[in-house]
């Protein structure tokens, strides 16, 4: 597209007077959001964990074999362990490894499951995670009327942002006229409250209608 088109100022009008959501109520959906993260880690460690166990025992590993990995690996120290595979033995060095390449893998797998999170749940719920579901909020983009999985994503980076800007990225919720923080800034949206969202598609789909409660007659 070579020529600038304000298509977003009638999406922009439509939206005005929704109520945007409190600052408890975001901070209470983001950590509730982060606690099922911090499972999801938990979870996929263990799954890891347990596929590798299960492997060298299926290759003929004793529990004793087993016990001085998990020991070495907790220690720091380093154990030689033979594998079998028909006629070959292979020797593995199990325990402490590059402290770097460990240290970049963590935090590679933690950054790669929270982008999932926020950006597959946000995009499937339509504007909320679990932990805004749970706390009647909603995020809406000021761009699209449909959020989409990439712009999810950008706003989960938006978090990183905010982290890194020593906390202020979250606290531009008091300064900012439209209560956005840095997340909401980098991906053009605003949160607002489930009761006011409703309340909004319900005026949308029944444009010639008087206003009604959205809890009457909007659908889930």
């Amino acid at each position: 597209m070579r020529n600038f088109s304000a298509r977003e100022t009638e999406w922009l009008q439509e939206l005005d007077g929704i109520e945007l959501a409190s600052f408890m109520s975001r901070a209470i959906a983001f950590l509730i959001d982060w606690i099922f993260v911090g499972l999801s880690l938990a979870i996929l460690a263990s799954g890891v964990a347990l596929g590798g166990l299960l492997y060298l025992h299926h290759q003929g590993k004793s529990i004793e074999d087993v016990e001085k990995m998990v020991t070495a690996k907790d220690n720091g120290d380093k154990v030689d362990v033979a594998v079998n595979h028909g006629r070959q033995e292979y020797h593995y060095e199990f325990g402490k490894g590059d402290s770097k390449t460990d240290e970049a893998i963590h935090i590679l797998s933690n950054v790669g499951v929270a982008m999932l999170y926020f950006g597959v749940l946000m995009w499937k719920g339509k504007g909320q995670t679990p932990g805004k579901r749970m706390m009647k909020i909603r995020v809406v983009s000021l761009m699209h009327r449909h959020i989409t999985f990439w712009h999810s994503v950008e706003r989960a980076l938006g978090y990183g942002a905010a982290a890194l800007e020593g906390g202020f990225g979250f606290v531009q919720f008091f300064i900012h006229p439209y209560r956005r923080c840095a997340q909401d800034k980098l991906a053009e949206t605003i949160v607002v409250t489930e009761r006011s969202y409703k309340e909004f598609q319900h005026k949308m789909s029944h444009p010639l209608l008087p206003d009604t409660p959205a809890n009457e007659h909007a659908p889930e």
